[in-house]
C-alpha cells in the first residue's frame, strides 16, 4: 500500500512525525508537507512559482519540504514529486493539532489536503486532535491509526473527517459517526492600537454555539469525549437549492 502523508502544522510538526511512524506498518509512507505552519490556510493553492527541497527531519523521517499550501502539496505529490509512486492508495493528512470540527472544516488546511486527494479519485483521512493541556499527540495517534486501520478500504474519492478528544479528560467515549455542524462558534475580536495608532484585531474563538436541537453533530460529540467521523463531499451543489430556482422558471429578459 502507497500512502501519502501531509498536513497544515508544515513538516516539522511533531504531529505528523507520530502518523508517520504509525502508518509505516501498513505500507510505503511518501511525505510531502508544507514548509511552514498553513493553518487556516483552506483549500488555497499557490500560482506562483513555489519551491520544493527533500529533506530529512531530525532522522524521523524524510520527505519533501513544499512552499506552499496542503493542496499544493498534494497535487505536486500526484502529479510530480514521486514519479510512478504518485499513484496512492490512501492520503493521510494530518495529525492537526486543534480539532477541524464544524464550520472549522471550511478554514482548514488538514482537510484540504483530504479534499485534494479526492478530486484525484484518491481515497483520503483528515486526522485531527483536539487541542489540550497537555497535548499527548502520541496517544492521539494511537486513537487516530486504531480507526484508519478500519478504513483501509475506503472506496476511491471518499473523505472522512476523523477527530480525537482531548485526552486528558481521561479515555475517549467511543467512536461516533455524525454531521458535521454548520452553526459555528461564538467569535469576538481582540484589539490594541499599533505604534501608529492604527487599530489591530486579532481572531479569538469561543465555545461553539449548539442549536442544533438536540441532533448529535460533530462539534457536540467531540466535547462530549467521542472521537468523530464525518464523511465530507469534494462538491458544494445543494439538490434542494437548485430544485428552488428551477421551480422559478428564470429566464433571460435580454
Amino acid at each position: 500500500m502507497k500512502i501519502l502523508l501531509t498536513n497544515d502544522d508544515g513538516i516539522f510538526a511533531p504531529g505528523i512525525a507520530a502518523m508517520y511512524k504509525r502508518l509505516v506498518t501498513f505500507g510505503d509512507v511518501l511525505v510531502a508537507a508544507p514548509a511552514d505552519v498553513c493553518s487556516g490556510a483552506g483549500h488555497s493553492i499557490s500560482l506562483r512559482e513555489i519551491s520544493c527541497e527533500y529533506l530529512d527531519i531530525a532522522g524521523k523521517f524524510a520527505g519533501y519540504s513544499v512552499e506552499g499550501s496542503p493542496a499544493d502539496c498534494v497535487k505536486l505529490a500526484v502529479n510530480e514529486l514521486f514519479g510512478s509512486n504518485g499513484q496512492f492508495d490512501l492520503v493521510i493528512s494530518g495529525m492537526n493539532q486543534g480539532a477541524n470540527v464544524g464550520i472549522n472544516i471550511f478554514y482548514s488546511g488538514t482537510v484540504a489536503g483530504a479534499i485534494e486527494a479526492a478530486f484525484y479519485n484518491i481515497p483520503a483521512i483528515a486526522v485531527s486532535a483536539a487541542l489540550d493541556d497537555p497535548l499527548d499527540l502520541e496517544a492521539a495517534a494511537d486513537y487516530a491509526v486504531d480507526v484508519i486501520r478500519q478504513l483501509l478500504d475506503l472506496p476511491p474519492g471518499r473523505v472522512a473527517n476523523l477527530n480525537i478528544p482531548q485526552l486528558s479528560k481521561g479515555r475517549p467515549k467511543g467512536l461516533l459517526v455524525v454531521p458535521q455542524s454548520t452553526h459555528g462558534f461564538e467569535e469576538q475580536y481582540q484589539t490594541r492600537t499599533d505604534q501608529y495608532g492604527r487599530r489591530i484585531y486579532q481572531l479569538t474563538g469561543g465555545n461553539h454555539r449548539d442549536t442544533e436541537g438536540g441532533q448529535w453533530t460533530d462539534t457536540m460529540a467531540l466535547q462530549a469525549g467521542y472521537l468523530t467521523l464525518t464523511c465530507l463531499r469534494q462538491e458544494l451543489t445543494d439538490p434542494k437549492g437548485n430544485d428552488l430556482l428551477k421551480q422559478k422558471s428564470l429566464k433571460l429578459k435580454t
